[in-house]
């Protein structure tokens, strides 16, 4: 195995993923209970004190609920976020010694262990979000979620991963036909919000049209909306959309959508 992938949870609900190799566990956002991510890491046979890095997007509680026992739980490990996100989680008062924060910045590769990651901008309403990637000979994995659109600079970043966890959070129509208030409404779908699956859609055949077949990869759907979206919505507007470009899922991609909150099974390169 060089790179290995886990999802833990995946929704407006909270947010937790891990990426693996044989030598190195990197967590990326700890949106759930501490208790679940340490219930989920020994499900999978891992000690809460091999993680070597906590990456963390932004600041919203459904991508930092866990930090303070995880904070507890590895007194040494380092959490990387941007300085806007470090900033704004200072204002929270979150429970990480200052000097365990260490500033990521969109574009500036940086080595955990044996992984490279490479932290990349998205558009979202919190101070600085990132996304992040991580290579390992010549493989790539690729985590998008809380974006309003899909950026030149993170299509760059995805464009060839062999594994590509994207968000695909509503159905267009689903929420504005919904109950959700307008303001709310006007948030989700600006650029500042949450992918659709419409363009999740489009950036996947975007993705496709680069690859020119090279690869065939697996597409992981995630960040559902529990309200504007369902798994079967998602893949049918997404199926759809791929094959109106003549792309076809089992043939040219593989796609599957993140569980809500459950511990997937390990994907590997």
């Amino acid at each position: 195995m060089d790179l290995g992938l886990f999802t833990f949870a995946s929704s407006s609900a909270g947010n937790c993923y891990l990426i693996r190799s044989e030598t190195t566990n990197i967590m990326v956002d700890v949106g759930i209970t501490g208790k679940a991510i340490s219930s989920n890491l020994e499900f999978i046979n891992l000690r809460a004190k091999r993680i070597n890095a906590f990456l963390i997007t932004h600041e919203h509680i459904d991508h930092i609920r866990g930090i303070h026992m995880m904070a507890r739980h590895n007194t040494m490990v380092p959490f990387y976020a941007s300085e806007g996100t470090i900033n704004a989680m200072i204002e929270k008062e979150v429970a990480v010694d200052y000097d365990r924060l260490v500033v990521a910045k969109g574009g500036w590769d940086f080595m955990i262990g044996d992984i490279k990651v490479t932290p990349f901008n998205v558009s979202h309403d919190t101070a600085e979000p990132l996304a992040y990637s991580f290579e390992k000979n010549g493989k790539k994995i690729a985590i998008v979620t809380d974006t309003g659109y899909v950026s030149e600079e993170i299509f760059e970043n995805i464009k060839d991963a062999d594994i590509l966890v994207l968000e695909a959070n509503h159905e267009r129509n689903i929420l504005l036909y919904g109950r959700y208030p307008y303001n709310v409404k006007h948030r989700i779908l600006g650029d500042k919000g949450h992918l659709s699956n419409e363009a999740a859609g489009q950036c996947l055949v975007r993705m496709l049209d680069y690859l020119d077949g090279k690869k065939a990869p697996l597409v992981l759907l995630a960040h559902l909306s529990q309200e504007n979206n369902t798994p079967e919505q998602a893949q049918i507007t997404i199926r759809n959309i791929l094959e109106e470009a003549g792309y076809y899922v089992g043939r040219d991609l593989r796609m599957e959508v993140v569980e809500k909150n459950a511990v997937s099974r390990l994907m590997v390169l």
